[in-house]
């Protein structure tokens, strides 16, 4: 089956398009009602930095503060007029940009919530400070239900 957007793959906004001058913390979701979730993250990098992006865990929506605990799949490319091709990563828990990387760079985490233990429930998103005032990013989590719903029955992945 094709999965559809939003019926099969619920979008949650992590953050709307901010700087990474001075770092960034997302908005956390529950886990506790998906059966995997891809943190989409999209960077336009004016200035190269060696920016870290981690997922983190956590036991409530309000407190998300540790390391994923298993390495998870990672997708990363940059995009440009001539290519949009992202290549797979190493799995990893975390993805550090090259200091060099400019433009368009779209970074994609696959969560799968079983790895993550019987511990943690929650997930949020870190990006470092770039110290650059014109690097910015968007985070979306996009989240496959365990359970269907219909869009006027949506479960909230935003509370625990």
């Amino acid at each position: 089956m094709n999965p559809f957007l939003p019926q099969d793959l619920f979008p949650v906004s992590g953050t709307a398009p901010v700087t990474t001058n001075g770092g960034v913390t997302c908005d956390n979701i529950s886990l506790k009602l998906a059966e995997m979730v891809w943190i989409e993250v999209r960077l336009t990098q004016a200035v190269g930095h060696a920016t870290v992006l981690s997922p983190l865990v956590g036991t409530a929506v309000a407190t998300c503060a540790t390391a994923i605990p298993a390495a998870v799949p990672i997708w990363y490319g940059v995009v440009t007029t001539a290519t949009n091709a992202i290549a797979a990563q190493t799995a990893a828990t975390t993805l550090t940009l090259g200091g060099s990387v400019t433009g368009d760079v779209i970074v994609i985490f696959q969560i799968d919530p079983a790895v993550l233990g019987s511990s943690y429930d929650c997930l949020g998103f870190t990006l470092s400070n770039s110290s650059q005032a014109t690097n910015l990013v968007s985070v979306t989590y996009w989240i496959k239900p365990k359970y269907a719903s219909s869009a006027a029955n949506q479960q909230s992945y935003i509370v625990d």
